[in-house]
This record gives C-alpha cells, sequence and structure tokens, in this order.
C-alpha cells in the first residue's frame, strides 16, 4: 500500500529507495547500480543518523544531505583500536591486513573490525565503522512508502 502524499516517512513506515554514499570524493555504494533497497525505519537497518535524514521525506522525494561525520557515522575513536591475542582466532580463519573480520560478542550480536597488523602472537584490529571521522555526501531517491498499518500489534 502507497502512502498518500500528505504524510512523510515515520518510524515503522516501510521505504524503497534509491540512495548513494560518497566520500571524499569517492563513491562508497550506489543503489542505482545494485537496485533499490527495501527496509523499515527504526528497525536498524541502516545507521540511525541517516535515518534521521530520511524521516518526513515523501514519495518521489529527492534530497542530498552534506553530512559531518557526528551526523554520519561518527567520530573516530582511539579506543576501538585494539590489540588482541591471536590464539583469540580460528586456526583456519585467513587472517589478512585490510581485511574484516567479524565476531560474535556475548549479547549474541556481531562486531566487525578491520586487520590493521599481524604478527605471530597478537592481531591489531580497527573497530570504528570504516566512515567514521570522515563527512559524507547521503543522496536519497524515495520510491514507495508503506505506511504502518497503526491497527497491527
Amino acid at each position: 500500500m502507497t502512502a498518500a502524499t500528505s504524510e512523510g516517512l515515520r518510524l515503522n513506515d516501510r521505504v524503497t529507495l534509491h540512495y548513494r554514499i560518497r566520500c571524499l570524493e569517492q563513491e562508497v555504494s550506489n543503489t542505482l547500480e545494485t537496485g533499490p533497497e527495501t527496509f523499515v525505519l527504526g528497525q536498524g537497518e541502516i545507521d540511525p543518523r541517516l535515518e534521521l535524514c530520511l524521516t518526513g521525506l515523501k514519495t518521489g522525494d529527492h534530497r542530498l544531505f552534506q553530512l559531518e561525520p557526528w551526523q554520519a557515522f561518527g567520530e573516530r575513536h582511539d579506543d576501538l583500536v585494539q590489540t588482541l591475542p591471536r590464539g583469540d582466532f580460528p586456526a583456519d580463519m585467513e587472517l589478512l591486513v585490510d581485511h574484516m573480520v567479524e565476531f560474535e560478542v556475548p549479547s549474541g550480536d556481531t562486531m566487525q573490525g578491520r586487520i590493521l597488523a599481524l604478527d605471530t602472537d597478537s592481531v591489531r584490529l580497527d573497530f570504528n565503522h570504516p566512515l567514521a571521522g570522515l563527512p559524507i555526501e547521503f543522496e536519497v531517491t524515495i520510491l514507495d512508502i508503506a505506511k504502518r498499518d497503526s491497527h497491527a500489534d
């Protein structure tokens, strides 16, 4: 069901859109090449700071947002760069500098880290988002909004 044009995108609405993210003149992501994406606003499928940009937009809207790091993927935090014992990694896991590795934390969630350095005893990882600390350009075109049924549980 497509939304009425008078009401903008709100929490729990399902949105279909095209987006493009650029950082320092380089394209990071572009759904015009891969096809539109659909997700529910507020379910954690995209960064909440980017969701704020979408709130209130209507079907057919096209916007270009110039975002500072704190508005996009956050600032870099030195404490998110850590050195772990190599024994914490499965013996059959291929570890390569600049590659991403994924960890399950006690809560059951997963974290990703980029390998910065390796030696025989340890692995140095950066758990910051790859775009943390950088300004981005976030361009969106809203293709469709399915409003949340206010009577559903």
